[in-house]
């Protein structure tokens, strides 16, 4: 575990969150981690919601974006409600995951291109890549 995983871990410290500043890393203490998560490149320039919940062995590339894509709307007007992203997920750098009204759930397994602009739930395993998103293969190495 490399310092910035170790900052995240302690996200809930003011302290670690000023740390976590220079790596102009934002992932507020609501977000739920599971177990192993990496942030690769040190995860510079990460953005995470406090609504979202991140599976066992995920890998963050750096200027990964997950938030909503009404966020021209105050939270109230919003039928935003969370992402959830499964186990084993891999966002590369760039990709933004934009969730709609109601749960966006990116699949076990699944894979979210560089600079691809996610806007869709995906199901699992999966390999998404485009601007917007589209599904592009499948994954075989899980």
């Amino acid at each position: 575990m490399g310092l910035p995983e170790r900052l995240v871990s302690k996200r809930g410290s003011r302290l670690a969150r000023l740390a976590l500043m220079p790596f102009n890393i934002s992932i507020p203490a609501a977000v739920e981690i599971g177990k192993d998560f990496r942030l690769v490149h040190y995860g510079f320039g990460t953005i995470i919601l406090p609504e979202v919940t991140i599976g066992d062995r995920v890998r963050i590339y750096h200027q990964v974006t997950v938030g909503r894509k009404d966020a021209h709307l105050t939270r109230d007007q919003s039928d935003f409600e969370r992402i959830v992203i499964g186990d084993d997920v891999v966002l590369f750098p760039g990709c933004k995951v934009l969730g709609g009204p109601g749960v966006t759930t990116i699949g076990n397994g699944t894979m979210i291109g560089a600079n691809a602009v996610l806007l869709t739930s995906t199901g699992e395993n999966e390999i998404w890549a485009g601007n917007p998103a589209r599904l592009v293969g499948h994954r075989k190495d899980l």
